[in-house]
């Protein structure tokens, strides 16, 4: 059995990925670069936008500055705050792996810590983690290098072969692997191709199947 959990945020834990992909495309748009829904989501979930800063400077002929990143952050919140749900199953799983492992889980993102934390503390989630949340923007690498899953077991003293990673991008899940962790990759629609080449032990497709798998393990 796994002595720690490793969960990634967003698309795994609350369902902020349509949202924050939806406000990206607005200003990208706004700044030039004009792209669909799902390019958007292809060429940004999984990363930062600071991790597409050569792209978006060049297809909108502007530099990505502070100011707009501080605007895309505020746009960003406000609809979070107002639209952000959780994802189905998930408070139950969170509940019930951090029984299981005696609290010892954490929540390991490539998003900016303060929407992670917002978005944990608006779907009721933020007591289960505590002070266990790690964000890539505060680590020399974000996702996919390993670096964010590596504090997080670091900080629970937990060896990262003993962890569990849920992630639900590719991006994530090859972070998870790199640590040396086990990924199990989570895909509510489709058949896990975002998974496919890699190592991944086990595909689900729903968050409240989560604890029923676990003695399988």
């Amino acid at each position: 059995m796994f002595d720690a959990v490793l969960f990634d945020c967003d698309g795994v834990l609350v369902d902020s990925e349509p949202i924050t992909n939806g406000v990206l495309r607005e200003m990208l748009n706004e700044a030039g670069w004009a792209l669909s829904q799902a390019e958007c989501e292809r060429i940004f979930i999984g990363k930062a936008v600071r991790d597409e800063r050569a792209r978006i400077e060049a297809e909108t002929g502007r530099p990505l500055t502070e100011d707009w990143m501080r605007a895309f952050y505020e746009r960003r919140n406000q609809r979070l705050q107002a639209e952000l749900q959780v994802i189905a199953g998930a408070l139950e799983a969170v509940a019930h792996l951090h029984a299981l492992v005696g609290g010892r889980i954490a929540c390991a993102s490539g998003a900016d810590k303060a929407k992670v934390v917002m978005q944990l503390q608006q779907v009721g989630m933020a007591p289960f983690f505590g002070e266990r949340i790690f964000s890539g923007h505060d680590l020399p690498r974000s996702k996919p290098a390993p670096d964010v899953y590596l504090a997080a077991a670091a900080h629970l003293g937990v060896d990262p072969r003993r962890c569990l990673v849920i992630e639900d991008t590719g991006t994530g899940a090859q972070a998870g692997l790199a640590a040396g962790a086990t990924v199990w990759g989570y895909c509510p629609h489709g058949d896990g191709r975002a998974f496919a080449r890699m190592p991944v032990h086990r595909v689900f497709h729903h968050m409240g199947d989560l604890p029923a798998l676990w003695p399988a393990a």
